[in-house]
This record gives C-alpha cells, structure tokens and sequence, in this order.
C-alpha cells in the first residue's frame, strides 16, 4: 500500500464542498480542541475562519514556540542544472522554453559552495531541472560526496527516483528531499505536464514512500499554490501528510507552500495566470492551520515571498526559511541574473536576513533545525 490508494479513495469535489460548508461553530470547535484532526484543519482553512485568525495566530505562534523554541533554521538553494526534459506551463526551466542550458561542473560547484560558506549557510537544497540522462544519478554520484563534504545538511529537489537510487543517495551523504506534487488534481496535473516523465501522477505521488522507505530523514512535501483551487490542494497535502506520519513515524516531515510567480515563458509573458488567487492573508491562515494541526511539522517559508510579507509572518508558525536565494546555476560566483526558474521577491542578503531575525528575538541557525540541536 502507497498513498495513491489512500488517494484514490478521496474526492475531489466531495472535499472542496466540505471544507466551504464549515461553520463559525465548526472553527470555533476546532479551535477549542487539544489534539485536531483533518475536519478541524478543513474549518481552519474554509471562508469561516477568516474572522478568527488572530485567535489563530496567537495558538500557532505558542505550538511553534513550545516545540522549537526561538530558532529560525536557514538553508540556501544551489541550483546546479537548468536541463529538463519535461514541458511544465508553469517553469521557466521547461524544455519548451529557449533559454540558455547550464550544468555545472566540478569546479563550477566548488565555487558556488565557496561563495555560500562566506555567508555562514551550512544547510544547502541541492536543484536541478529534471534530466535523467544528463542530470541523473551518475551525475549525482560525481558531485554529491564532494558537496557533503563542505556543508552538514544536504538536501535535494530533482526529479523522482526510485527507492534503490535514494537509498544509495543516503550513503552519499543526502539527508532531506524536497518533492512537491504541484496539485493533486490529476485532471489539472495533465493540463501543466505537458511531455516528460513529469506527466506520470501517481509515480510522483508515491515518491514520498519511496523516500520514507529508503530511510532518507526527512521529506518536505507541498501545492504549488495557484494551479487548482488553493484550500482542496493544501487539504490533499495535509491528508498526504497524515498517512506518511502514520505508515513512517521515523521520519521527519516538512511543508512548504509556494505561490505561482513570475518565469521564462509562464505568466510573466501574458500565458499561465493562477487558476486560484490566494491573499497574504489567506497564506497566514494556512500557515497556522498547518501548525494548530500539526505541532511537530517543520514549515519552511521561500524567497518567492516578500521581504516584508517574511517578516511579519516569521513568528507565526515557520520554522525555516531560504535566504539571498538565486535561482539560475552559477549565481553565487558570477553574480548572473539570468537563466532563473522563477523571479524570487525578497532580494535581501543574508546579512539583513539574519539582522531582521535577530531583531525579532530569534536565533539563526545555519543548518537544519533538528542536526543543530540534537547532533
């Protein structure tokens, strides 16, 4: 058994009229409650809450604190490839889009890890586009060793693999990987994936088990918000999350909640405009939804958000964040600006990103969460 059976017998439809159906009573009763279970989260993130989210945020804010204390984790993407044999609508990495392709090399990387290690970072989230060829596993093999050695937590997001490749990947020294299922509408999923290996739903949707069974220590999971209506998806991902705590205990879990920007050939070009608009304080209401269901789950906030948005929501549940991000390989050393995946928003450095947690009483911590205190 995987998630897709789990899946399978979950309604679209059913779930979305459900979670719009919820009473002030419903959120009321939610909120009053110890321990909530998925209904409570559907009334947490339904039009009726809206009204309670100060209630919402005061809750939220005392779990976070309760569980990890004072502390802001911070990691940085490296970006090492822009190959990608998929066609997505919404990437400016996408096959379809003429851009200039980049890997980088050996010596390529030891200069964007130089770069990163001069601002204190020690938790990297190594990116590629998704080529199993030219940016598979025999790649990986060459640059992941090197790459631990240079930083203590290293995590992944590239293509879906399956779970001997992941497991080998552990012995390499990988720790987290990053796999968003972008939304959990099949029918909206085919509209999106238009060629590649990217258009098989369910292997994606299994990819967290692979993981979890390959022993990899913690899995971050999300909606790429905008695609489908943003209440049903990020109900999916909460009910993906449920199980994956249930069937692999062990494992560590994370949730990041991405809204749709700007890309290479996506909206910024006048095509692909989000399906569901969701508010800044709309993300605010599900980022304490998620805490007051979950008081264990890591919620990791990107530079695709504001610096001020960033700020404001710091203390409110989030317990990661990404900083002075670029999203092109080879940023770090050359300082280009081209070549992005997606325009980022908040374009502090990580000097100002840590001078604004520490004025908010936080402590940065420069690796993952969990290796710097318990390690």
């Amino acid at each position: 058994m995987t998630f897709v059976d789990r899946f399978k017998q979950l309604n679209w439809d059913d779930i979305g009229m459900s979670i719009f159906s919820k009473t002030a009573a419903d959120v009321e009763r939610a909120l009053s409650k110890p321990k909530r279970d998925l209904e409570d989260f559907k009334a947490l993130i339904s039009p009726a809450a809206e009204p309670y989210l100060e209630q919402m945020a005061q809750q939220s804010l005392a779990l976070t604190r309760k569980r990890f204390g004072n502390t802001m984790s911070l990691y940085i993407p490296l970006y090492l490839s822009n190959l990608c044999a998929n066609a997505c609508t919404y990437c400016g990495f996408s096959m379809e889009n003429r851009i200039k392709r980049r890997t980088l090399t050996l010596d390529e990387i030891d200069a964007e890890s130089a770069a990163i290690k001069k601002m204190k970072f020690d938790s990297v989230l190594l990116v590629t586009g998704e080529h199993e060829t030219k940016v598979g596993m025999n790649y990986f093999r060459q640059v992941l060793p090197n790459i631990k050695k240079q930083f203590n937590y290293l995590a992944m997001e590239v293509q879906p693999l399956d779970q001997h490749d992941y497991a080998e990947l552990k012995t390499l020294g990988l720790d987290a990987v990053m796999v968003y299922q972008e939304t959990y509408q099949p029918r909206t999923y085919a509209e999106h994936h238009l060629r590649g290996n990217k258009m098989d739903f369910e292997y994606r949707l299994e990819t967290p088990d692979r993981l979890a069974k390959a022993g990899i220590d913690k899995i971050g999971i999300g909606a790429l918000i905008g695609l489908e209506d943003w209440r049903t998806d990020c109900f999916f991902v909460a009910a993906h999350l449920d199980y994956l705590e249930r069937t692999y205990w062990q494992t560590r879990y994370s949730i990041s909640f991405p809204r749709l920007r700007p890309c290479e050939g996506g909206d910024a070009n006048g095509g692909l405009q989000p399906k569901s608009v969701m508010s800044d304080k709309q993300l605010v209401q599900l980022i304490c939804a998620y805490r007051l269901l979950n008081p264990e789950v890591e919620l990791s906030l990107s530079t695709r958000e504001s610096a001020t948005f960033r700020d404001n929501v710091l203390p409110l549940g989030i317990t990661s964040m990404s900083a002075a991000s670029k999203t092109q390989p080879g940023g770090y050393a050359s300082g280009e600006e081209e070549l992005e995946q997606f325009e980022i928003s908040d374009e502090r450095n990580a000097a100002d990103v840590e001078a604004m947690i520490r004025q908010r009483g936080f402590d940065p911590v420069w690796r993952d969460w969990h290796s710097a205190y318990s390690g």
